[in-house]
């Protein structure tokens, strides 16, 4: 297990900086993907915990957290729910691609957007199916983290993202959840666009609304009700792709 001590093979030492969150999240992905990427953090080797990390770089459990689960979302890493964060090979993509160039204007994000209402439509109704208890407690933990962080001074979107991977695993069909990885939290519009802050109704009530339409999902899985479920994630995606052309008047 690697150490955040001085060492070699470890963590160096950030220097004092302006406590900008998302500046900082940026930081702690770049650092833990380089020790990972140049073996100072072997292949199966668990990364040092979230109080480690959030001593080392002098931050929340909210910005470990999302750092943790851009590393996830990148294929770099996995999270054992009890255990800790490990280190995993990444996956071949073949010649299937989506990049950061594909997501350079809000006609590119919409596309993707296109893209998970036909995906993630059938995921929810399969997933509907097919849950589990155990899916069912990890869904319900994203979204009360979701409505944690609506009040703190946050995006959401580490919460947001993991819903929808949780939506992926509960299919049973691993391919779901393998795209979703795949893509990442790039899928999520508001990594691309503030469309919180741009919203007429303002961050805090985007971000709620946003939130009651993952518990309308939630609720007909829960109640395996699949048709309920697709309509659910349909109505979500959709309003999503509504939100975000309304938030860019501009691009047409």
């Amino acid at each position: 297990m690697s150490e955040l001590a001085p060492a070699a093979g470890t963590l160096a030492a950030e220097p004092q900086r302006p406590r900008r969150q998302r500046g900082l999240v940026g930081e702690i992905v770049d650092s833990l993907a380089a020790s990972i990427r140049n073996g100072q953090i072997q292949r199966g080797e668990k990364l040092p915990t979230e109080a480690e990390i959030m001593s080392r770089f002098d931050v929340s459990r909210t910005v470990v957290r999302e750092a943790l689960s851009k590393l996830q979302a990148s294929g770099l890493v996995e999270t054992r729910h009890g255990i800790g964060t490990f280190v995993i090979q990444q996956r071949e993509a073949g010649n299937f691609k989506i990049a950061d160039a594909d997501f350079s204007t809000v006609a590119d994000v919409i596309s993707v957007l296109e893209l998970r209402i036909s995906l993630e439509t059938e995921a929810a109704g399969l997933a509907a199916q097919r849950r589990t208890p155990a899916h069912l407690a990890n869904m319900e933990a994203w979204l009360k983290a979701f409505r944690d962080t609506i009040t703190e001074d946050s995006d959401a979107v580490p919460s947001d993202f993991q819903f929808h991977m949780e939506v992926a695993r509960a299919t049973g069909n691993r391919h779901f959840a393998d795209l979703m990885t795949y893509l990442g939290t790039m899928i999520i519009p508001r990594t691309r666009v503030n469309t919180p802050q741009q919203a007429p109704e303002g961050r805090v009530s985007y971000l709620l609304r946003v939130n009651e339409e993952h518990e309308s999902i939630f609720n007909a899985i829960r109640n395996q009700d699949a048709e309920a479920a697709r309509a659910a994630m349909r109505t979500h995606l959709s309003n999503s792709r509504e939100r975000l052309r309304k938030s860019q008047p501009a691009a047409g």
